[in-house]
């Protein structure tokens, strides 16, 4: 590894490590011998953003401009830092006290990605950070994410929502990361903690999870598979099933969990 390859995997170690005052100094060591190193210039205005050094922050954002002039990363982090100045935030941004790099490890059946809906306000956004925690809050409709704060950051895609809010009243937990985020989109991701035991032989991110709603289950001698088995038959929710389950769960709230059915009639009546 030369020089310049150390300097850098350094200076994205010190990102990780949260350590933004030894990211400043190392990602200036690598301009003295390569100043128009946009990845280097992203990387140090980013430093000295998380640091809260907006005046740095902006001018090393305007660098990248001049070298790239329609670079979106310095753009939407300039329009970002405007965010935060007009609204006076001067606490640190939210983010995690440390980012572990195996956090958005893919487990097949017990993780998901996800693009909110109806992102929230920009300055709430412009305050996040990838590795920040938010929560799961189901609501009738849809369910929302939202801050440690209850600030509103979004909501999930309809079919992840019904599942999602199925799953967590039968006592499932969830634990839910911001992955990618900008001032105006977030991208999420949830991991299982815990399943509850009324599905606990139903997967909590199946392959499809739209037409696995919509859709009976695959039987074999009477029984329904579980989330271990190899092909998606398992993580088929039935109509009956779905009913079954939320009126088990509370009788008020099954007009709620019967989704798949009004959907179809829905679709039929039109």
């Amino acid at each position: 590894m030369n020089e310049y390859d150390a300097l850098e995997q350094q200076a994205i170690d010190s990102a990780i490590n949260l350590d933004w005052k030894q990211a400043i100094i190392t990602n200036k060591k690598i301009l003295k011998e390569a100043k128009h190193d946009l990845n280097c210039l992203l990387r140090l205005a980013f430093a000295y953003m998380q640091s809260r050094d907006f005046l740095n922050a902006k001018k090393t954002y305007r660098q990248v401009i001049k070298i790239q002039s329609e670079n979106q990363i310095a753009h939407e982090h300039l329009e970002r830092i405007e965010i935060l100045e007009k609204e006076g935030t001067t606490g640190p941004v939210m983010r995690a006290n440390k980012f572990d790099p195996n956090l958005f490890l893919e487990i097949p059946g017990k993780t998901r990605t996800a693009t909110l809906l109806n992102p929230g306000q920009k300055n709430i956004l412009a305050q996040l950070t990838v590795g920040v925690q938010v929560l799961i809050k189901p609501k009738k409709v849809r369910a929302e994410i939202r801050t440690t704060l209850n600030e509103y950051v979004g909501v999930l895609p309809d079919d992840l929502s019904k599942r999602l809010s199925l799953f967590i009243k039968a006592g499932s937990e969830y634990s839910c990361f911001i992955k990618e985020v900008s001032i105006t989109k977030v991208v999420i991701f949830i991991r299982e903690d815990k399943k509850g035991k009324k599905v606990a032989k139903f997967s909590s991110f199946p392959k499809n999870v739209q037409s696995n709603m919509g859709r009976m289950g695959t039987e074999d001698d009477g029984k329904v598979g579980h989330e271990d088995d190899d092909d998606a038959s398992g993580d088929a929710i039935s109509d009956n099933e779905l009913e079954r389950l939320a009126e088990s769960l509370n009788h008020e709230d099954k007009d709620f969990f019967t989704f798949a059915r009004e959907e179809d009639e829905d679709k039929d009546e039109e």
